[in-house]
């Protein structure tokens, strides 16, 4: 009996010395469900508790940069190499993608569905002055949407009321198109994850343009000596293995991948 005492205060023991990682990541990864999906395995096999902050993609950098988190998971490309270049991270560590897609009103009214891109997705979109749904949250979903409106030539300075800026995550902005029945920009994996489709409509996808790579960065433990680098790094090896990548690639809802793994070892 008294063995078996020592033994349950033992593995207590254990259980309370787990380590903890704070992760800043995109509210696709979350809104998606792979969060839930990826993080009890991730307790399970290398014995860490990731906790998770669900934000867009330029707060998870500011989270960096200030040290409040040991590690983010985002997908804007040239944001991450600009952390990197400043010395917040050593590098950046390429984990998964996705793609970008458009979604509307399944009548379409502004004839999305007969664009061979998506600038020209957007393009017909403001010549109807149909009503779009803007993350506005400088999440990596609105940085994507801002380059193409860049890209397509338009000055966002001239929308009317038919541009709305949310300045919520994605979820929450694919609730507000549902309820407008408007236009949106969203990743395929929240959008194959969201329950309040209502008459909206997957319309336009396929430009290589809307590529959405996520990759994984640590933050740098010379600029901040207090992150859990050891914590990052354990994190790091587990997602860019074989189990990881079972996981990712099977993770699919209505038989369809939501993303593909792409780490190299």
């Amino acid at each position: 009996m008294i063995r078996a005492i020592l033994f349950a205060l033992f593995c207590a023991g254990t259980a309370i010395q787990a380590e903890t990682l704070r992760l800043a990541a995109t509210t696709s990864f979350n809104n998606s469900g792979l969060s839930d999906a990826l993080l009890p395995v991730i307790a399970q096999d290398i014995g860490l508790d990731v906790q998770l902050l669900v934000v867009g993609t330029g707060q998870a950098l500011r989270l960096g940069q200030s040290g409040d988190v040991d590690a983010i998971l985002v997908h804007s490309k040239e944001a991450e190499l600009a952390f990197v270049e400043a010395g917040y991270a050593s590098h950046r560590r390429e984990i998964m993608y996705n793609d970008f897609v458009v979604i509307g009103p399944s009548d379409d009214p502004a004839k999305v569905m007969a664009a061979t891109s998506a600038i020209e997705a957007l393009l017909r979109i403001a010549a109807a002055q149909s009503t779009f749904v803007s993350r506005g949250d400088d999440s990596g979903t609105h940085r994507k949407e801002l380059s193409l409106w860049a890209a397509a030539g338009t000055d966002r300075v001239e929308f009317t009321s038919w541009y709305r800026e949310v300045g919520a995550g994605m979820g929450a902005s694919l609730n507000s198109a549902s309820a407008m029945n408007a236009y949106i920009l969203a990743d395929r994996a929240s959008w194959l994850n969201f329950g309040n489709k209502g008459d909206l409509a997957l319309l336009f996808s396929g430009d290589p343009v809307l590529f959405n790579q996520y990759a994984y960065l640590p933050v740098s433990a010379e600029r901040h000596a207090h992150v859990e680098a050891q914590a990052a790094r354990n994190l790091e090896h587990w997602l860019v293995s074989p189990r990881a990548k079972s996981i990712i690639n099977g993770y699919e809802i209505d038989g369809e991948a939501l993303f593909v793994f792409n780490a190299r070892p």
